[in-house]
């Protein structure tokens, strides 16, 4: 079978793009995990976090969970956890104190500053491989893909629960 058949038909679990992305994400972000949770103390969840406050400081809880792709539960507790980490601060809405807005803390800056730089770096090795020409494509293909999967998720049907990759 050729690869371009495997892509568009395929015939088994390893040869479907979703499986084969998640391997990828996978093998590659144990580097991320190990970096997070043995230099800096906290889980991938709470890198994810504090990198979507990074670009949406002070916003509500529940958009926080919506820009991470995480459900409100699992937010709230990888929150709870930062707070206790002095990383990031909540405040609660003046007209409905259950909602919360969120901020990183001076700290919170801090360690994101740090954790950066080193995973742009295991992304650029990930690359590595690639030439400037296959970068190139790979995001043309990727930006398509996710232009395709939105809108297979405009035009769905079903109810869809929020989006936890479990990290």
């Amino acid at each position: 079978m050729h690869l371009s058949d495997r892509v568009s038909d395929p015939q088994r679990q390893g040869d479907l793009l979703l499986y084969r992305l998640h391997r990828i994400q996978s093998t590659a972000g144990r580097l991320v995990v190990q970096l997070c949770e043995s230099t800096f103390g906290i889980t991938r969840r709470e890198w994810r976090v504090l990198s979507v406050l990074n670009e949406h400081e002070g916003v509500l809880s529940s958009v926080l969970a919506e820009h991470a792709m995480l459900d409100r539960a699992r937010t709230s507790r990888a929150l709870t956890s930062l707070a206790a980490k002095k990383l990031v601060t909540r405040q609660p809405r003046p007209s409905d104190r259950r909602e919360v807005h969120v901020f990183l803390t001076d700290e919170g800056r801090r360690v994101y500053g740090q954790i950066l730089p080193r995973v742009m770096a295991i992304n650029r090795e990930l690359v590595s491989s690639l030439s400037a020409l296959q970068r190139q494509q790979l995001d043309e293909v990727i930006e398509a893909l996710q232009a395709q999967a939105g809108r297979m998720l405009a035009a769905s049907k079903v109810p869809l629960a929020p989006l936890d990759s479990g990290d």
